[in-house]
């Protein structure tokens, strides 16, 4: 369906809420819809993205100090914004992007204390003040979202599990965070709730982005 203005929408939420299955089988349907999909995820979506989030998640990894993880999320977010995300919305992509800023506001934010407006005037000054035209939460109560987490990472073999390892009250902050988030902007939210079996999320989001994009793209 070309000659169609991109957007950008980001799967937000806890560890273990499930945004990346969500996130997958929303850009396959999609695709079927005639959609032009790019997916993609922070830290992530450049080479430096990846380097840094090797850096960042490892479980074995370094211990940052708060404002150095903020830094380092930030600064990976201006290259996958400068050199991903951007150019693919202006070229009429539907961009679907797992984690964003959101998530810094919720973990380096409600998780590790730091002000809230610190992180939006990086943001701002760094980002160009760039914000999803839609943000899906998925929520689900840390202790469940943990469980699934910390199963995923045995099952695989992945070493991302440094978050995952932090106190559940840490968790709770989070979740507190993004909830409070989706409060303050109802309009550019869509909130799931991620603790049902995950075909049924996936049903329940895919329905909730088919009306949005819908309206979104008939109005402009």
């Amino acid at each position: 369906m070309a000659g169609r203005p991109g957007r950008f929408i980001v799967f937000e939420g806890g560890d273990g809420a499930g945004k990346g299955s969500v996130l997958a089988a929303a850009a396959e349907a999609l695709r079927a819809d005639g959609f032009d999909i790019l997916t993609t995820r922070e830290p992530g979506g450049t080479p430096e993205g990846m380097a840094l989030r090797a850096l960042l998640l490892s479980e074995a990894g370094e211990v940052w100090d708060q404002g150095s993880e903020l830094l380092l999320m930030t600064a990976a977010r201006v290259q996958h914004m400068t050199r991903v995300i951007r150019p693919a919305v202006a070229q009429g992509q539907i961009v679907l992007c797992d984690r964003y800023v959101g998530s810094t506001l919720a973990y380096q934010g409600g998780g590790r204390g730091i002000a809230p407006a610190l992180i939006r005037q990086l943001h701002a000054d760094f980002v160009g003040d760039y914000w999803p035209d839609l943000t899906v939460l998925l929520d689900i109560p840390p202790a469940e979202g943990l469980r699934r987490s910390q199963r995923r990472l045995a099952d695989t073999a992945t070493d991302e599990g440094r978050f995952e390892g932090l106190a559940l009250d840490f968790h709770e902050r989070v979740r507190a965070s993004f909830l409070a988030q989706a409060k303050d902007m109802p309009d550019r939210f869509l909130v799931a709730d991620a603790a049902p079996p995950l075909a049924s999320v996936q049903a329940h989001v895919l329905a909730g982005l088919r009306a949005w994009l819908q309206t979104s793209l008939t109005t402009g």
